[in-house]
């Protein structure tokens, strides 16, 4: 697992981003239906508020992360993106959040394992199956 801490700036609370560990075998279609859902759940969120650009089925979509944990991420968009759908998606770490001297870029592939209507917006839930750092 990789865990990356900085402070935030002037309000000093530190902010915590997981995410698994590369060479960890992607979930399954089966245990994604035998409700392996719930077990992601219990994961420790993060409400971090990030610009993210999200790409499914061809199609590249303007997001905003809500919440990130060590499973996922759940965005706020104006387009739905179907439940099961992969996507590939990129979450800019502005570099005062991460404490270095320039922005850090984590491009993420995953799938989309819930979608509903929040505020007027959708929430687009994505499960994190793969992704890599690199500095923006």
């Amino acid at each position: 697992m990789v865990i990356r801490k900085a402070e935030t700036g002037a309000t000093g609370r530190k902010v915590s981003l997981s995410v698994a560990a590369e060479g960890t075998a992607p979930m399954t279609e089966k245990q994604a239906n035998q409700g392996h859902y719930e077990d992601m759940q219990s994961a420790a969120r993060f409400p971090l508020h990030l610009s993210a650009s999200v790409t499914a089925q061809g199609s590249a979509y303007s997001a905003e992360t809500e919440n990130i944990s060590a499973n996922g991420v759940l965005f706020a968009m104006d387009n739905d993106v179907a439940v099961g759908s992969l996507v590939d998606f990129t979450i800019l770490l502005p570099a005062e959040i991460v404490g270095v001297r320039r922005d850090v870029q984590i491009d993420c592939r995953g799938r989309v394992v819930r979608s509903f209507e929040d505020r007027g917006r959708r929430a687009v839930g994505v499960v994190i199956d793969e992704y890599h750092f690199e500095r923006a």
